[in-house]
């Protein structure tokens, strides 16, 4: 017998419906285990509201809102603001993909629609306890698709002697921000050849884009990758890269992985990638993101303010207000 919880369970529902949401949250109720409440607002602001609700357990539709896989993103917010929540995903069809998508993005359940409300409560449960759920089918579908993801290395910016002369010379134009025309025009190659380049770079480096490309010459040791008379990576050519590649969805998922990994440099590019959307939800999220990079940045400069003296920080500080100064037309983080 399944021992009894200590207190009831708080459970938000959030189906991909307004109707679905109400009669699964009902159903939820019969059970003295635990108090449902469905969603029926924007989801846009589900996540502040599983916080200010005190939930426990957060059961979301993988496609949520009429949105392909927005609730996987709903779940990965999450999980960066508030991991104490559990989520559980409503999946539809129990497709391979959409399982270890699930599990990756932080869930602690997968539920098929297809199983009954018994089985929902029994998972609601398991998962309330700090357990994984998934029925057998999904356990396989998982291990399957775990089994053949191939092996792929992943190096720093140390991993650049990896690369040949030439391949050094393309990545070092990327860095500056050059188009595959200009970097042709710059090395007496053509665009095919930078292309085939490229690639390589990518194969050694265990990267997909060049967004990536750039976050790892951004890493500790990204001084390699320049030359004491070549500019840093300018930062409206990674702003442009990024917008230009933000249609890739695999690129973009990245940035939103690096980001909740803490990366603040992540943090700021994917919160300027949003801001350039035109969905009034992906502001919030562009917004939220800022918020953090910037939550971490002060954190760190207390954390190092305490190792400073009074006139260090105030040295500091006059270099900054300078700077801040001279770029102010450029900047463009957190501007009104």
């Amino acid at each position: 017998m399944e021992p009894i919880p200590a207190r009831k369970i708080r459970v938000l529902v959030a189906d991909n419906s307004v109707i679905h949401s109400q009669l699964l949250a009902n159903a939820l109720q019969q059970d003295p285990d635990f108090v449902a409440v469905s969603w029926n607002a924007n989801f846009s602001s589900l996540v502040s509201a599983v916080v200010t609700q005190s939930v426990d357990i957060l059961a979301i539709c993988s496609t949520f809102a009429g949105h392909a896989a927005a609730g996987l993103k709903i779940v990965r917010e999450l999980r960066s603001l508030h991991p104490k929540t559990k989520a559980v995903v409503l999946l539809d069809s129990q497709e391979a993909q959409l399982v270890t998508d699930a599990f990756c993005a932080g869930a602690r359940g997968v539920f098929n629609r297809e199983s009954s409300v018994e089985m929902f409560c029994k998972c609601l449960r398991s998962v309330g306890r700090g357990e994984i759920w998934a029925d057998n089918r999904g356990v396989s579908l998982a291990v399957d698709a775990l089994a053949s993801i191939p092996i792929i290395r992943t190096v720093d910016s140390a991993g650049l002697n990896l690369l040949s002369k030439r391949e050094f010379e393309v990545v070092q134009c990327v860095v500056q921000g050059m188009t595959n025309r200009e970097i042709a025009q710059r090395l007496g190659l053509s665009q095919h050849t930078v292309k085939n380049y490229l690639f390589r770079v990518f194969d050694k480096l265990g990267v997909s884009s060049r967004v990536e490309l750039l976050f790892i010459t951004l890493g500790p040791n990204h001084d390699a990758v320049h030359r004491p008379s070549e500019p840093p990576v300018p930062g409206e050519a990674l702003r442009q890269m990024l917008q230009g590649e933000q249609q890739n969805g695999a690129t973009f998922d990245w940035l939103e992985k690096t980001a909740e990994q803490g990366v603040p440099a992540a943090q700021v590019f994917l919160a300027e990638a949003l801001a350039a959307r035109t969905d009034p939800a992906e502001s919030v999220n562009a917004y939220m993101w800022f918020l953090i990079a910037a939550e971490q940045g002060r954190q760190a400069r207390e954390q190092l303010a305490k190792k400073l003296t009074a006139a260090q920080i105030e040295q500091a500080q006059q270099r900054a207000g300078i700077w801040l100064r001279r770029t102010k037309p450029t900047v463009s983080l957190l501007a009104s």
